[in-house]
């Protein structure tokens, strides 16, 4: 059917009826006449009929000229394989029968000994050499004597008959020889065999005595020294080679000895199978019991019956040859040719008499694939037919070519039209028409070809571009050029509503940008109809242009601002048609608009509680400052010069947009974990600090043994005891204690390393004795119950260690356990960390006895376990796709390369460029950091020479801090946040030859 005269038709209304409105009814002519063909299917129908038929008559004179020469070429084929098979067969017994009849008459059938027998073997061996397909000549004596020469062809029958390798001729022979009396039958003959090379020289010569030959026993002998004439035996087994074949027998002229030659039947298989026309033809020789007796594969030609060594040859049905399953019931007559249908193909069969004057009745057989056989002529046929067809083909175009000259205007408009319903609004290239209707049509719908496009082009800036100015122009520009308009701007309302701020516009006259100011009072959103000063026109305008103004709101008619079309004032943009379109089209505009509002705003709304979560954590403790803000700037810092870099290690380094936002993200969260961290462990100034700093209570038991001293003194002093030595033994008691609290007190700091002796001392002071005469469970907690239940109360009053580690000190781990052991089954994380074995342990002595600093071992895994709830707390929010690696960014800075940093243990292949950066920026943020309580501020030098330390013990990535040395980052970050006195001179070529 024609598409553009079928699109005229009105469609019918859902009854199938039509309004009385539209005239009187027209009856719908019959199919056949609204059946409309293209005028170029006309012409090319009419010129490819015409060749078809051509063709046709060609191909079928072609094809009965084949089908004649394929049956000639198949009878005389067939003819000519069968007499070459005929001669084959003659060549395999005339020659063996011509040996035969000569040989009866050789000197070796009379001789009597061994050694006169042998004299004759050049001639045997000559007769062998001469008759491939004789397998033995062999002489059999009325005396039981036996002489058989045997050519040795191949290694599989050297192999059987243990000859050396280089022997071509075996002699197997049962005489009388030297030493041993005559006797009746084969008890006084010897079994020998002689092996032979090419130049009939002894090889080897060895007595068998388990070879016990009768030649008088075997059917050649005794048919024919019964017949006195030339006898074939029937197939049998041959004693030696265990192989099947005939006897070719014949007494000798003075009846002493018959004379014998094998002819093996496997030769007589290859050297038909050899005479294959083509590689599928079967050939077979028959008797006319259809008895098999040659045929390619002889192990498919005769079965063994039982255990006897007695042979039964195949009959042609029992041979197992698809081909030859065709010929069950038909009656096998020389001379015929049949082609018979077997094994799902054509097949020519031919059979021929074998005449030989010793073999009556027998049959050559043979059946050839004819398609194999007239390959040549189907093949010259196919190409006949491909030669007709792509004369089809070239008229066929000619035809199209010759259409298309005449109807390619309409034909161009066909193939738009389709193309539209195919969704392919491309604007294809064609000639102009002269027709002007068609003319006309082609231009209407190249302009709805295009405006389709620009729409097009119109969603997919909506839906694929996120940034709001980047998507307004987008869709501005082609909303101008849809609209056929000169110009256009799209205005946002303000956030006060005070005005309309202008984000985008297009102009085609450059000149004319003036007519978009940057900004709009209201009164254009309220009033969008109404003209406005900016609409006054110019008098020098030859065509003077108009505004359109549409309002853009929301969803729920909350203002977003206006979209501004100018277009000339003759243009068809003044119908109210194109007014309603462009409102209609601007909803779609108004809901991007509001949907990436919404999206910057929360995602300005994510940023600012991420910034927010940073700034509480900063500001929970003193010894954090401004670290949680610091290090995302220096991060941010050094990964924008390293996709800055132009060469060096770093040269293909490059970030998109996407993973600059995560990179940004898993800095600001890299320590958001430090919410969980205990507030009086993150702040352990001293050693005894808890909750509160211990050592006032330590004080208090020093007083109390001050407050001991003096009672002692007085209770003594009472007692008449010595007043002067009184007061000297107080005042050393003073001057001890006094002595002792300093100690401790130094010792609570942790500012120096706690030696041995001084551990000792702690545990010296520690066994000093205060007496207690208060109940120390009142006043408990159920937690410190809980901890004091297996412990015994003491009665009072109680005599109480100075310093003590005492059962009460210690906080098992309950059920809040973090499982960041490897093995752990509840470490989904990859956590791999050592967990103390108490929650916390607040003994005296043991937290007193710190070595250097004031963590014990609990408080450090408590600190270091904030990046393990950084981890478990981001791995738990939904992050997008493309903010998948915020948890690894933001937990992986306290890695090392070595694999010995945490919480996961990950070695330097495991950490990514981020991880490294992120490293770096924290540990120098952390040293040069002038807001930590607990120490002072360290310069620039210092920072640096100490990070070169740490990037030959592995702990900071070699190259990162090369590049972090050489970019010149650090000094920028100093210049920012580091006081003046911290600003020192820098070696930067000894750092870089320092860290490798």
């Amino acid at each position: 059917m024609d598409p553009l005269r079928e699109s005229l038709h009105d469609p019918l209304p859902a009854d199938g009826t039509r309004s009385s409105l539209s005239g009187p009814e027209v009856a719908h002519p019959p199919w056949w006449l609204r059946f409309t063909i293209p005028f170029e299917v006309v012409i090319a129908s009419v010129v490819v009929s015409a060749m078809v038929l051509l063709a046709v008559l060609l191909v079928y004179q072609v094809g009965t000229s084949a089908r004649q020469a394929i049956i000639a070429a198949s009878d005389d084929s067939a003819l000519h394989i069968s007499q070459l098979i005929s001669e084959r067969v003659h060549h395999v017994v005339d020659p063996a029968d011509a040996t035969l009849r000569l040989l009866v008459f050789d000197p070796i059938a009379s001789a009597t000994s061994l050694q006169t027998r042998l004299r004759r073997l050049p001639v045997l061996v000559r007769l062998l050499e001469q008759n491939a397909l004789l397998s033995a000549v062999f002489i059999g004596y009325s005396d039981g004597q036996f002489l058989l020469v045997r050519p040795l062809r191949n290694a599989t029958l050297r192999a059987r008959l243990e000859a050396p390798a280089e022997a071509a001729f075996l002699v197997q022979s049962m005489a009388r020889e030297r030493g041993t009396a005559g006797a009746a039958g084969t008890a006084g003959l010897t079994g020998r065999w002689n092996y032979y090379d090419a130049q009939l020289k002894l090889l080897d010569s060895s007595v068998r005595p388990n070879y016990r030959y009768d030649p008088r026993s075997r059917p050649w002998y005794a048919l024919a020294a019964e017949r006195n004439t030339q006898v074939l035996t029937a197939p049998y087994l041959f004693f030696t080679t265990q192989e099947v074949g005939v006897t070719l027998s014949q007494p000798s002229e003075d009846g002493r000895a018959v004379i014998g030659l094998d002819v093996a039947l496997t030769d007589l298989g290859q050297e038909i199978g050899e005479l294959r026309l083509v590689p599928r033809t079967e050939i077979a020789v028959v008797d006319q019991d259809r008895r098999v007796l040659a045929y390619p594969d002889m192990s498919r030609v005769w079965v063994r019956e039982g255990n006897d060594t007695s042979l039964e040859l195949r009959t042609l049905e029992e041979l197992g040859v698809p081909s030859f399953q065709g010929l069950q019931g038909i009656d096998l007559k020389a001379g015929v040719t049949r082609r018979l249908e077997a094994d799902g193909e054509e097949w020519l069969f031919k059979v021929l008499s074998l005449k030989s004057q010793r073999w009556e009745g027998l049959h050559i057989l043979m059946a050839i694939p004819t398609r194999e056989l007239l390959a040549d002529v189907n093949e010259n046929l196919r190409r006949q037919v491909w030669l007709s067809l792509a004369l089809i083909a070239l008229m066929l175009l000619f035809g199209w070519l010759a259409g298309r000259r005449v109807g390619r205007s309409l034909s161009g408009l066909a193939l738009q039209a389709q193309a539209l319903a195919r969704f392919d609004f491309r604007r294809p290239s064609r000639r102009m028409s002269p027709v002007r209707e068609v003319r006309a049509l082609g231009q209407v719908m190249d302009r709805m070809s295009d405006t389709i496009e620009e729409f097009l082009h119109i969603t997919h800036h909506i839906s694929a571009e996120s940034r709001m100015d980047v998507m307004l122009s987008s869709v501005l520009y082609e909303l101008v050029r849809a609209t056929s308009c000169t110009g256009g701007a799209v205005y946002l309302v303000e956030a006060q509503r005070t005005g309309l701020a202008r984000t985008a516009r297009y102009c085609e006259d450059p000149e004319q940008q003036a007519r978009y100011p940057d900004h709009l009072p209201m009164a254009f959103f309220i009033n969008p109809t109404e003209p406005q000063d900016v609409d006054a026109q110019d008098d020098d305008q030859a065509l003077p242009q108009r505004a359109l103004r549409v309002q853009l709101r929301t969803r729920d008619g909350q203002p977003l601002g206006l979209l501004v079309l100018r277009y000339r004032a003759n243009q068809q943009q003044d119908d109210v048609h194109f007014r309603a379109f462009v409102e209609k089209l601007s909803g779609t505009l108004s809901v991007a608009i509001e949907t990436r509002s919404l999206i910057e705003g929360q995602k300005k709304l994510f940023d600012a509680v991420i910034r927010l979560l940073a700034d509480a954590i900063d500001a929970k403790s003193p010894y954090t400052g401004g670290h949680c803000e610091r290090v995302p700037q220096l991060a941010e810092s050094l990964m924008q010069r390293m996709c800055e870099a132009k060469d060096g290690p770093f040269a293909h380094v490059a970030m998109t947009e996407a993973e600059r936002y995560e990179f940004r993200l898993g800095a600001w969260l890299h320590d958001c974990g430090k919410v969980t961290s205990p507030e009086h462990i993150i702040d352990k100034a001293t050693k005894l600090e808890a909750l509160y700093n211990r050592i006032h209570e330590v004080r208090m038991r020093f007083e109390v043994l001050w407050r001991d001293a003096e009672l002692d003194y007085w209770k003594q002093h009472i007692s008449g005891v010595d007043p002067e030595r009184l007061q000297r033994e107080l005042l050393q008691r003073r001057e001890r204690l006094q002595d002792d609290f300093a100690f401790v007190a130094r010792s609570n700091v942790g500012g120096e390393f706690m030696a041995e002796a001084d551990v000792q001392r702690l545990a010296t002071i520690g066994r000093q004795v205060w007496q207690r005469h208060f109940d120390d469970r009142l006043g408990l907690s159920q937690a410190e119950m809980a901890r004091l239940a297996k412990v015994p109360a003491r009665s009072l009053p109680a005599n109480e260690p100075l310093l003590a580690d005492r059962p009460e000190h210690i906080v098992p781990w309950g059920a809040r356990k973090p499982p960041v052991e490897a093995d752990n089954p509840a470490n989904r994380w990859g956590f791999d960390m050592v967990v103390p074995p108490f929650e916390a342990h607040l003994g005296e002595l043991h937290n007193l006895s710190i070595r250097r600093g004031t963590l014990t071992a609990e408080d450090r895994f408590k600190i270091n376990d904030h990046i393990v709830q950084t981890i478990i707390m981001l791995s738990g929010l939904p992050f997008p796709p493309h903010l998948a690696r915020v948890p690894s960014i933001a937990g992986s800075h306290h890695e090392k390369l070595d694999g010995t940093g945490y919480p996961r243990r990950l070695k330097g292949a495991d950490l990514t460029l981020a991880d490294r950066v992120m490293t770096l920026a924290d540990i120098f943020e952390a040293l040069t950091a002038a807001d930590r309580p607990y120490k002072p501020p360290k310069t620039l030098s210092e920072s640096l020479n100490i990070m070169s330390h740490m990037v030959r013990e592995q702990h900071i990535d070699a190259s990162v801090f090369r590049f972090f040395l050489t970019s010149g980052v650090w000094r920028d970050y100093a210049e920012l946040f580091l006081d003046p006195a911290q600003r020192d001179a820098v070696d930067v070529d000894a750092l870089l030859a320092s860290s490798g």
